[in-house]
């Protein structure tokens, strides 16, 4: 293979699927020691990935489809940076249109969406679920002989925020759904933590409804940024949430999980999007209304509470 020194990657997915490319951003540098690498990333995600200390270069793209002269001009951008290779680590036609237009020589990624434009590609199993997200990653990037020992996902530098130690973080939103545990529920298990427990809970995350969750709850709801919520989470006890990017975040931060998941949505399940950091907890039932509360205060107390 030619030499390699310059390399750019693409995730510009949502940050709990970008986080779990760490080990493959990192097995690409450690094979090509000395090389720099730049990441594709959406620009929601930017100020996050600018903790990963073995990237040099971050590249923002948004994450939506766009126009043959926006992808003409990406590509005469990447064409500027004069890459030995490219790694297409979320398959899109634009990503591989662009890439082989700018002349990038080593192009990787998977059999699809016009996978004819890679020089290196594989089969895209992931909708399998028979390997986790960090696995499937991993094996891409071995197409160009990229491999690490070092599988973790930390963040590097992440500010900590001193407010909520201790505290019991819950994440009850999901981007999907199919993946959401009952509000209801979420809400009688914090106000059991809060009451009955007497620990201190903080409500994180996104979302456009407005919910009381009853006296002594820290609501931060569409208050915090990425970065922000890192540095909190990282000095919480642990985090209780559905299958989402918060519960990815946390293993960044070395914060165990609780997470709730459904097991009969192939591709969607735990084994491919479980939390990837030791001391986790999955509860995971084909229908999310079969967990009670009582089982995920069992896991609690078995745990951490």
């Amino acid at each position: 293979m030619r030499t390699i020194k310059k390399i750019v990657a693409f995730r510009n997915d949502r940050f709990g699927e970008f986080l779990l490319n760490i080990p493959a951003f990192r097995a690409l540098k450690e094979k090509y020691t000395g090389s720099s690498l730049s990441v594709v990333v959406c620009p929601e995600v930017l100020e996050l990935a600018k903790h990963i200390n073995i990237i040099d270069e971050l590249i923002p793209w948004e994450s939506r489809k766009h126009s043959l002269p926006e992808v003409l001009e990406f590509s005469r951008k990447l064409k500027s940076g004069a890459f030995d290779a490219a790694v297409m680590l979320n398959p899109k036609k634009e990503f591989n249109l662009a890439v082989y237009l700018a002349g990038i020589p080593v192009r990787v990624g998977y059999n699809r969406k016009w996978g004819f434009l890679l020089t290196h590609k594989m089969k895209d199993l992931k909708s399998q679920g028979a390997k986790h997200e960090v696995e499937y990653n991993l094996e891409l990037v071995k197409l160009i002989g990229a491999e690490t020992a070092d599988k973790g996902v930390a963040l590097d530098n992440i500010p900590e925020i001193l407010d909520y130690r201790n505290a019991i973080a819950v994440h009850p939103y999901t981007s999907d759904p199919v993946k959401l545990w009952p509000i209801e529920r979420f809400k009688e298990l914090v106000n059991k933590i809060s009451r009955e427990f007497k620990e201190r809970v903080i409500i994180i995350g996104k979302s456009e409804s407005r919910i009381d969750w009853g006296d002594g709850v820290s609501d931060l709801t569409n208050k915090t940024s990425l970065v922000e919520l890192a540095g909190i989470l990282k000095n919480c006890r642990l985090l209780i949430s559905g299958d989402s990017g918060p519960a990815h975040l946390a293993g960044s931060v070395d914060t165990p999980a609780v997470a709730l998941f459904r097991n009969d949505l192939q591709g969607k399940n735990p084994e491919r999007w479980g939390p990837w950091s030791k001391d986790n907890v999955v509860i995971a039932k084909s229908s999310l209304k079969d967990i009670s509360v009582d089982e995920v205060l069992k896991a609690l107390t078995g745990s951490k509470l």
